[in-house]
């Protein structure tokens, strides 16, 4: 009997892990991937044909995830792997490990041989003067056709890095020479003592120093930076071991399943779950290594960078600068669990990340390191006033779907926000907006839970096994918390339990959607002890853990959540409208599909003229410059997206980004002032716990603050406007 050790009731998204110092034996090799394929044969919801069709893809899968950048292999290393194509799936059966083998000791071939490569090609200075481009879509320059030609595609690597650093040398020069010329500031009325001279006489120096730099003598320093940066990359590469292949090759096979399915080596939670929220000191992230590259895959609601705001998930971590370094340390082709050590750090300290956006650009982004405060992903509210137009409407903020498991006294995000529903009615609120956007999901009894706080009673959620019947999770209660006005807000990481709970208040015709279109995560993972589930071979444990997907998620109306996602009701434009987020992005994301509907209904209260409700929000939006703002940086940013070419001639590469940095800084003014008529305050309840904690009291007014800039949040106030003018509802008066 296979023992499920715990549940992923809605996980929003996925990450990969660290491996472990193992020194792997074949023939635990074997019993490793047989459990694994077994299982993921038996119990996936939707399970692959292992067959030579598969094959060809798993073979495609597998060097695509080792060498994603298209950087080690050549068309001559791939043609002496081509013969396996159609045989994965029989070395599957046999136990033999012969294409595996041979493309790895192809790649650390490669490997080998890289340190004389970008040793000589530094050693000697770039001409910045020549027109010539750089590709670095992977797709669209192909595998390199020889070793010459992977030899150019390394120096026009290592000239870009060299190129950006110098670019990035340029600048500070610039900004040294400035401050040089203007002088310690007029108004500069701090009390100098011997540090803070001492301090200043150093930076003073540090600027002359730069300043005094030829050009020659920055591009110099740029590639000595770039050569550390290569040196430190290369040792670090040079520790991958065999049982981190093996974790690859099998994660390949999962992946053909679905984007969700992992193996997880044995390693304890701490060094593997590559959490740095929680209780751990650090920046409150999730990443997981994407080829050679450190992707952000979720973001601890509370932390350092969900208060900061400018890393997003998908972003790509490039460099890790410590406070007191004057340089950043490059983290491509770094193992994870070494690019974590790197970001870790105690409380008050800070670290500098180089983070390249989705749209390509890059920036520094400095985060002060601290203990993640759970407590600041817990629901709260506040009321809202909209001068002019509507007051006195409730605000429910829930970053993600907490239950028992994740909060230190056996908390409830379901009882949480039934907790904020009769605080706000006891304000007499108009009517109540329910904030989901970057929810990521939680607990699946919650959302259900959370789902009656707004109706009688009736279905919320069919979750359907393979081959099996699905599930009909039920609001049992015929109790209804609140029975006003609701407007739900999501956005494109609104996942799983979000979109459940959109999703029904839709289907119910019971609130009002706004927003983007949701991530479209409509998948259940499991985790599977491989120890208990292969009997015997206790010489060999502990195996690890499989991540499985087994379930997936249906609307009341029988849609699927997957992959669609929620559409909201009324869109509101963001950066992502013209390209893909979310579940869409990932490789063998599985299908949506569809169930019979479920016979529901409700009485409580009925969203009027909905038809009526978009057209007067588009209206709106249409005058706005703000939000012809947003739609223009839609379109930006998918031109941003789809530059895969950047040019290796200095003059251009600079031109280049001090456009791209004013059009960044233009669409970051978008939501950079308060709005002068929306106002935010907290409940007189809830004011005395807030006051009592000077952290507390500090994150509170960085979160009314950013409230108040909200225009996706002012829009939504004017919708519940048109709501409750249109039904005449009368629970409180409406002060216009």
């Amino acid at each position: 009997m296979i023992k499920i050790l715990s549940l992923l009731l809605i996980g929003g998204l996925s990450y990969t892990l660290g491996s472990y110092v193992d020194p792997t034996d074949p023939n635990k090799e074997k019993v490793i991937q047989d459990a694994v394929m077994g299982i993921l044969d038996q119990y996936h919801y939707d399970p692959e044909n292992i067959d030579d069709e598969f094959s060809i893809e798993a073979y495609d899968y597998f060097l695509n995830y080792v060498d994603s950048r298209r950087r080690y292999y050549t068309q001559e290393d791939l043609s002496k792997l081509e013969q396996y194509k159609t045989l994965i799936d029989d070395q599957f059966n046999e136990g033999s490990f012969e294409f595996f083998n041979i493309a790895t000791e192809l790649l650390d071939a490669r490997v080998d041989g890289l340190e004389s490569i970008y040793k000589d090609i530094l050693s000697k200075p770039f001409d910045f003067t020549v027109d010539e481009d750089f590709e670095f879509d992977p797709e669209k320059k192909g595998w390199a056709k020889n070793d010459a030609s992977q030899l150019e595609r390394w120096r026009q690597q290592l000239k870009y890095d060299v190129l950006s650093q110098l670019t990035s040398l340029l600048d500070k020069q610039e900004k040294a020479q400035k401050r040089l010329t203007a002088g310690p500031p007029e108004d500069d009325d701090t009390e100098e003592t011997e540090d803070t001279r001492e301090a200043k006489e150093k930076a003073i120096e540090r600027d002359k120093e730069l300043v005094a730099k030829s050009s020659a003598q920055l591009e110099i320093d740029s590639r000595a930076k770039v050569l550390e940066d290569y040196v430190k990359w290369y040792k670090s590469f040079q520790k991958v071991r065999r049982s981190d292949r093996f974790e690859s090759y099998l994660n390949t096979f999962a992946h053909m399943f679905d984007p969700h399915s992992d193996y997880f080596n044995p390693k304890e939670k701490q060094d593997f779950d590559i959490n740095m929220g929680g209780k751990l000191e650090g920046i409150g992230a999730r990443l997981r290594t994407e080829g050679d590259l450190t992707k952000v895959v979720s973001i601890v609601p509370g932390g350092p960078v969900w208060k900061n705001k400018e890393i997003e998930v998908n972003d790509y971590i490039l460099k890790v600068r410590q406070e007191e370094d004057e340089e950043s340390r490059d983290v491509f082709g770094m193992r994870i669990d070494d690019v974590v050590s790197q970001i870790r750090g105690k409380k008050g300290t800070h670290v500098v990340l180089t983070i390249q956006k989705k749209d390509g650009s890059i920036i520094d982004v400095e985060l002060e390191r601290d203990v993640i405060n759970i407590l600041e992903s817990f629901a709260k509210s506040a009321i809202i006033d909209l001068g002019g137009v509507i007051n006195n409407i409730g605000y429910i903020d829930l970053p993600k779907f907490y239950s028992s498991f994740d909060g230190p006294d056996g908390t409830s995000c379901a009882v949480d926000v039934a907790k904020e529903i009769k605080k706000l009615k006891a304000n007499n609120v108009n009517g109540i907006i329910l904030d989901l956007r970057n929810n990521g999901g939680g607990s699946l009894s919650d959302v259900v839970d959370m789902s009656g706080l707004f109706i009688e009673d009736g279905p919320i959620v069919q979750v359907k096994p393979r081959e099996r019947s699905p599930y009909i999770y039920k609001d049992e209660d015929a109790d209804v918390k609140y029975d006003g006005p609701l407007i739900v807000m999501i956005n494109s990481f609104s996942a799983s339990a979000s979109e459940i709970l959109a999703a029904a208040m839709q289907d119910y015709d019971r609130a009002i959607i706004v927003g983007s279109q949701s991530f479209g995560k409509g998948t259940v993972q499991r985790f599977i002890d491989l120890d208990r589930a292969v009997k015997g071979n206790n010489e060999f444990k502990p195996l690890g853990q499989l991540k499985l997907t087994m379930q997936k998620f249906y609307r009341v109306d029988g849609g699927s959540t997957q992959l669609k996602g929620v559409s909201p009701d009324i869109e509101f434009p963001d950066r992502f409208r013209r390209i893909d987020v979310g579940e869409r992005e990932y490789p063998n994301a599985m299908e949506w599909s569809q169930l019979s509907p479920l016979e529901f209904e409700q009485n409580v209260f009925k969203v009027p003229n909905r038809e009526t409700l978009r057209l007067r929000s588009e209206q709106r939006q249409a005058t706005s410059d703000e939000f012809a703002l947003l739609k223009e940086q839609g379109d930006w940013y998918k031109a941003s997206k789809d530059k895969t070419s950047y040019s290796l001639n200095l003059d251009e590469h600079q031109a280049y980004l001090a456009e791209k940095k004013k059009q960044s800084d233009k669409y970051k003014d978008i939501l950079g002032d308060a709005i002068e008529t929306l106002h935010i305050k907290n409940l007189p309840e809830d004011i005395e716990a807030i006051s009592l904690d000077e952290k507390t009291e500090a994150t509170n007014q960085d979160w009314l603050k950013a409230l108040n800039k909200d225009i996706y949040l002012e829009e939504t106030m004017t919708i519940m406007r048109d709501i409750i003018q249109d039904v005449n509802y009368t629970a409180a008066p409406v002060k216009p």
